[in-house]
Parts: C-alpha cells; structure tokens; sequence
C-alpha cells in the first residue's frame, strides 16, 4: 500500500479533534454544533417538505387522492 501525505494530514487532523473533543464523535459534534451557534456566519436552514416530513406517505396529498385515471379503450 503506497502512502497518500494528503490522507495522512486527513487523518492526523481527524484524530486530534477527536481528542480534542474527549475522545467521541458525539462530543465531537456536540463541540461544533456549539461553535456553530456561537458564531455569527449565516446557516443553512433546508426547507422541510411533504417528501421529507412522511405528509406525502399520508395521503394527505391531492394527487395521492385521485383514483387511477381509466385504462385505455
């Protein structure tokens, strides 16, 4: 296996947040949600929809309603 100095950094970094952090990927994320609130950049908020939220599973869509349009004659 030949060595990639540029997956090496990768990991070396990855390692020392994780240490950082105390060791877990939870406390990891817990930290950088924390930063991310504290900072004032702007953040991404994805719109929820009817595909994402089960609404489209539900029937409560008009389209779900419709009965099968009739076969062809």
């Amino acid at each position: 296996m030949t060595s990639n100095p540029i997956l090496d950094e990768l990991h070396a970094v990855r390692e020392r947040l994780l240490a950082d952090a105390g060791g877990t990927l939870d406390a990891l994320v817990d930290r950088l949600q924390a930063e991310e609130q504290q900072s004032d950049r702007p953040r991404f908020k994805p719109r929820r929809t009817k595909r994402c939220t089960g609404a489209a599973k539900s029937g409560e869509s008009q389209i779900e309603s419709l009965s099968s349009p009739p076969g062809d004659l």
